[in-house]
């Protein structure tokens, strides 16, 4: 069977199981089992493909109609221009968290502070994208550093990032003029209308088993305590978390906050600072 049967048989497979992209995610699958780059799987597809890269294309595809991830299947995601290993111990790197990436290289920094880095990937990318900066990522789950740590040196970043074990600031120590954090915002009562991929990633990242606002109390309440003065803090939320989370900096002491809108015009990111 050539490599463009195979495909098709893929993608009608994945439309059977209502997958979004069905097209796109079975060329990804079948770039990834026949050991090739995406971009060059056109030039190979007229080609027989070997008894064991079909069989291993077939795995991936039943998986893939029951809703595994792609990222969990490859094992890597693309964030920022960069590949990110990624695991089903870690959040998947997403597009709207670049808003957060362009919101926080919009101002220079030099000591960083990403609060639950999972992959890594905003760590990392703000590392890479500011020479000179260094970083401390930290993270409550050993699996979810693992991986940050085998990204961290895929991208050549280990003289300049640091991680740490810890539970929010439980372990930091010194202080930043930059922290951000894509905390656990889902609501526990969303989670059941959620898109089942989710269904694979670290509940412990998606949810805090609440109102979806545990996390920005813990963040806004000390923030203040870990920012130099004019140090800016930055997270990713909820597109209807806006207010709250707003309300939340302020009554922590900071200022100038503000709410961030992604490309498609919804409430991505705040952002406040310390003045005094």
């Amino acid at each position: 069977m050539t490599g463009s049967e195979l495909l098709a048989r893929g993608t009608r497979a994945l439309k059977t199981a209502g997958i979004d992209g069905a097209g796109n995610d079975a060329r990804r699958l079948l770039a990834h089992a026949l050991g090739q780059e995406a971009g060059r799987l056109t030039l190979v597809l007229p080609e027989p493909v070997d008894p064991e890269a079909a069989a291993r294309f077939d795995n991936l595809i039943t998986r893939r109609a029951a809703r595994e991830p792609v990222s969990h299947l490859t094992g890597k995601r693309m964030f920022y221009g960069r590949e990110f290993a990624v695991t089903p111990d870690v959040l998947d790197p997403r597009p709207e968290t670049e808003t957060l990436i362009e919101a926080a290289l919009a101002q220079p920094f030099e000591r960083l502070l990403d609060l639950g880095t999972g992959t890594g990937c905003i760590l990392l990318t703000l590392l890479a994208e500011s020479q000179g900066a260094w970083g401390l990522g930290v993270d409550v789950s050993p699996a979810a550093l693992d991986v940050a740590a085998r990204n961290r040196a895929m991208l050549g970043l280990s003289e300049c990032a640091l991680l740490r074990q810890s539970d929010w600031f439980a372990e930091v120590d010194g202080s930043f003029d930059l922290i951000v954090s894509n905390p656990p915002y889902i609501a526990d009562h969303e989670m059941t209308a959620l898109a089942p991929e989710l269904a694979h990633e670290p509940r412990l990242a998606l949810t805090d088993e609440a109102d979806g606002l545990s996390a920005y109390r813990a963040i806004a309440a000390s923030a203040g305590q870990f920012l130099e003065p004019g140090g800016r803090l930055l997270v990713e939320i909820g597109w209807q978390q806006a207010f709250p989370v707003a309300v939340l900096m302020r009554e922590g002491g900071l200022s100038d906050v503000v709410v961030i809108q992604d490309l498609d015009g919804r409430d991505r990111a705040v952002s406040a600072r310390k003045i005094q």
